[in-house]
């Protein structure tokens, strides 16, 4: 009952911020799910607004991590407008299982790496989760801007971390929209792969 209370209070208590973070972080994976080039516009607000939030609750890494965000979501949009010369529109691709192994590894040893350094010269908190998610985050946006498939499978673990790390530092709406994001993300996935094997296999 305590923690429900202590929700219930920060969501009384939750500045007007955050919740236009959130509304615009729904917008962006919704129509990502949809495979919309309106995510990108949408992503472009939440993510400025995010910046912001990470400062203010010493989340350092997530805070470098929206910083990236904004170069990807410029980089994404021009991308989905213009694929290359021969396609009108970026078709969906799937990855070889030797890519997802290194694609997993290099996240876990720069994980390992910037969580060691966020000890050593920071006060950040929840270093290696902050780092985990900071690090897939930035490796999994960049399956996001070149329409690989398997980017919403990975997307639906890192939520899952943020969850937690979110509720921890009492950003308790936050930590409801990644909850959303995991629901969100299975169900991008799932609309993906029917795209894939309907228009591009």
């Amino acid at each position: 009952m305590d923690i429900l209370n202590e929700l219930y209070e920060g969501l009384l208590n939750m500045g007007w911020l955050e919740g236009l973070g959130v509304f615009f972080g729904i917008l962006y994976i919704y129509f990502a799910a949809k495979e919309m080039i309106w995510c990108w516009y949408a992503s472009l607000v939440s993510v400025s607004i995010y910046l912001i939030i990470c400062y203010q609750v010493q989340l350092y890494a997530e805070m470098g991590l929206n910083v990236y965000y904004l170069g990807t979501t410029v980089y994404g949009w021009w991308h989905w407008r213009n694929p290359n010369r021969k396609e009108k529109e970026l078709a969906i691709s799937k990855m070889k299982p030797q890519e997802h192994g290194i694609f997993i590894l290099a996240g876990i040893l720069f994980t390992l790496g910037l969580g060691y350094f966020l000890i050593e010269k920071t006060d950040a908190q929840l270093p290696y989760l902050d780092s985990f998610t900071t690090v897939f985050s930035i490796l999994t946006t960049l399956l996001v801007t070149r329409k690989v498939l398997e980017n919403w499978l990975y997307w639906i673990i890192i939520d899952a971390v943020a969850v937690y790390i979110y509720f921890q530092r009492e950003l308790y709406l936050t930590s409801l929209l990644m909850a959303a994001y995991v629901i969100i993300s299975a169900i991008g996935y799932f609309n993906w792969r029917k795209l894939y094997q309907t228009k591009y296999a």
